[in-house]
Parts: C-alpha cells; structure tokens; sequence
C-alpha cells in the first residue's frame, strides 16, 4: 500500500495546532481541496467525521474515525466507510525550539490495481500534494491569524 508522509515547521506551540487540526468542521476555511467536513458523532476522545474533497475536479468522498491523544498531541484516523479501500493514518504535533513540528502521514489504497499500476506514481504525487496544502493551510491559518 502506498504511503506518503509531509511535514511542515510552524511558528507556534503544540497545543494551539494541535487544538486547531482537531476542529475538523474548519477545515474548508483554510484548505482548498476540502469542501465540506461533518462531525456525525463525538464521544470522549473519538470522533466519527464525513469528508467531501474535490482533488483535481474528482469528488472523493469518506467517513473516517478519529482518535485523539490529547497528552501526545496525536491524531490517529481511519476510513470506516467510501471511496478508497484504505485511507488512514496520523498528525503529530511535536515541540521543537520556536515552534513545533508538524507531521502528516498518509496510507491508502483505491482498491482498483489496475489503476494503481498504471497511474500510481500521478496518485502519490496527488497525495503528496493535497498533505503539503493541508499543512499549508494550518500554517497560514496559525501563524496570519
């Protein structure tokens, strides 16, 4: 399974990224691809959320569970349900000097090898792509506001 990792430095603490990545719902605000996030449930430190994006006119949409680690500063997710066969992965927020190291990792699978072999390397660029603007869109969102 394909997997990509981006990371981004941010002039801020932990806690106020950290704090930021977890309202979910702001998403569309500060990231282009993202057009709609919906929190269907929330319980102690869980959330159940459905995703609408637009990657390149492409809709891809999904619910995933995610799991917070509020001390560590973690946020684990997992697709539960929609149109890729695996989408998962996690945030790290971790302290640095003058700010924090910000971590994105996904893992997925479209399920579909035959595309996956013949335009794969185009996928992983385009996942690549969409992780750096969401980091992107943190960064602006944190360090202009």
């Amino acid at each position: 399974m394909p997997y990509v990792e981006s990371s981004i430095f941010i002039n801020a603490e932990p806690e106020k990224i950290y704090k930021l990545a977890k309202n979910m719902e702001e998403y569309p605000l500060f990231m282009p691809d993202v057009e709609s996030v919906k929190v269907l449930e929330r319980k102690d430190n869980t959330t159940l959320t459905e995703w609408i994006t637009n990657v390149e006119g492409t809709p891809i949409t999904w619910k995933e569970k995610d799991i917070f680690d509020d001390k560590s500063f973690v946020i684990d997710y997992k697709l539960t349900e929609g149109d890729l066969d695996k989408f998962e992965g996690l945030w790290k927020f971790e302290k640095k000097e003058n700010g924090t190291q910000v971590t994105l990792g996904v893992d997925y699978d479209f399920g579909i090898p035959s595309l996956t072999e013949l335009i794969g390397p185009t996928l992983a660029v385009k996942v690549q792509e969409n992780s750096n603007m969401m980091l992107e869109g943190l960064k602006k969102r944190i360090e202009h506001k």
